[in-house]
């Protein structure tokens, strides 16, 4: 099993209260929730008004196809428009039996 993390950080251009950052991070979250199915929740920064760290998980029974997951979701959060994404970081992580496997 391999899980696939991803963590964009979210620069909010213009905004000015809490509700107004609730607003884009809900889209942002319940879209891509919708569309890939994977774990999505708002990680950090919950109080500062001008960025967003959204977290993203995804498993999968292989390393290619839970990397991929997060390249698409993460053009597809790009591709929004919602909010310019500052910062991306992502791991595959290995876990249980297939971790000494060649494929990996």
């Amino acid at each position: 099993m391999f899980v696939g993390v991803l963590r964009l950080s979210l620069h909010l251009h213009g905004n000015g209260s809490l509700k107004g950052k609730r607003s884009i991070v809900r889209r942002i979250v319940e879209r891509t929730r919708s569309k890939f199915n994977a774990s999505v929740a708002e990680v950090a920064d919950n109080d500062v008004l001008q960025r967003a760290v959204i977290g993203i998980t995804v498993v999968g029974n292989s390393a290619s196809h839970v990397d991929s997951m997060i390249s698409r979701i993460g053009g597809f959060v790009e591709g929004l428009g919602l909010a310019p994404v500052a910062s991306i970081q992502t791991e595959v992580i290995p876990l249980g039996d297939d971790i000494g496997d060649p494929k990996w």
